[in-house]
């Protein structure tokens, strides 16, 4: 968490500037659109990323589809995975996140920004209805990214259970699913070191609504979760070369 603490602590005063624009922003939608929106979120994880000396190697953009909404579905390792995922989406996207979380300073003022979606996980009631929200609004061409694990603790580059409930989305909104694979994503912002962290993302091939019609989300998650694995194996295979 070294590092972590270095990025704040070290530009509080950018953050709390940014804070204020962030905040312009998401009350003004008339003004700022999704792009603008998109493109002030991308320039703050790009100063993220230069000040905590974190890069990150990108690999399957062209898998992404260019045109309609899609979830993306991505292995969860820290603080820094939506960032470096975000990072590399050249095209406006938004996350689901947990609402406690979200409510940190900076962070509620991020998610706001980006329009994304804020999980109780202890009310049935609102993660329903937030869940079909998000459905609406992917059919409406929208994108967004999920961590299905939901927590990341010692994930590191292993992978935990996929809740099922994280696949209700896209059974109702039957769009495409876009695997993500993160590798090393967790050294960003653990550990005592500033020493220079590079982490890996990849965006798997689409999975299209005719590959998962009718299966259950768990189903739909063990077929995501396969892809991911696979992947990440590779990465595996390929350092121990």
């Amino acid at each position: 968490m070294f590092r972590f603490y270095y990025v704040v602590i070290t530009g509080m005063p950018l953050i709390i500037f940014y804070i204020v624009v962030m905040t312009v922003y998401a009350l003004h939608p008339e003004k700022y659109d999704e792009n603008k929106c998109y493109a002030l979120a991308q320039k703050l994880i790009g100063l993220v990323k230069k000040r905590g000396r974190i890069s990150t190697k990108v690999y399957g953009t062209e898998n992404l589809p260019q045109r309609g909404g899609y979830v993306m579905y991505s292995n969860h390792q820290g603080k820094y995975d939506a960032l470096g995922i975000m990072a590399a989406h050249n095209q406006p996207c938004s996350v689901v996140m947990d609402y406690e979380r979200s409510r940190m300073p900076g962070t509620t003022q991020f998610i706001s920004l980006i329009r994304g979606k804020r999980l109780k996980k202890n009310d049935l009631r609102q993660q329903v209805k937030m869940m079909a929200e998000l459905a609406g609004e992917v059919r409406e061409g929208r994108r967004f990214l999920i961590f299905p694990e939901g927590g990341y603790e010692n994930n590191h580059n292993e992978m935990q259970e996929f809740h099922a409930g994280s696949f209700k989305c896209v059974q109702r909104a039957k769009c495409p699913i876009v695997p993500v694979a993160i590798w090393d994503s967790y050294k960003a912002f653990e550990g005592m070191s500033l020493k220079k962290v590079v982490t890996q993302v990849h965006f798997l091939p689409v999975i299209p609504y005719d590959e998962y019609e009718g299966m259950n989300t768990r189903q739909i998650g063990e077929l995501v979760k396969e892809r991911i694995r696979e992947c990440m194996k590779t990465i595996q295979q390929e350092e121990n070369v």
